[in-house]
């Protein structure tokens, strides 16, 4: 999710022809209410808005099934783990 504007991330998905689309939150509405708002940049400043690095599933219904959000792009829990966190909830119904 980002802040962009449409074409630029027109021009990004063209690029990298990407297979699913981009989220743009230029009012930081999404990123607030899902909590995930890097609190280091205040109102303001160039990167206002910009979300922890994270994962999201969404269930085809809308909801949130689990939400990964760190506070440092470096440091990410392994992909394995998350999918089989998921892979859990989806086998118990979740």
């Amino acid at each position: 999710m980002t802040y962009d504007s449409e074409s630029i991330l027109a021009d990004f998905h063209a690029k990298r022809q990407l297979g699913y689309p981009l989220l743009r939150d230029d009012e930081v509405k999404y990123v607030n209410a899902l909590g995930i708002r890097n609190e280091e940049y205040g109102p303001g400043h160039m990167g206002y808005g910009i979300p922890h690095p994270g994962i999201l599933y969404i269930k085809s219904d809308g909801t949130i099934a689990a939400k990964y959000a760190v506070p440092g792009y470096r440091s990410r829990p392994p992909l394995e783990e998350i999918y089989d966190q998921i892979s859990a909830g989806i086998k118990a119904g979740g």
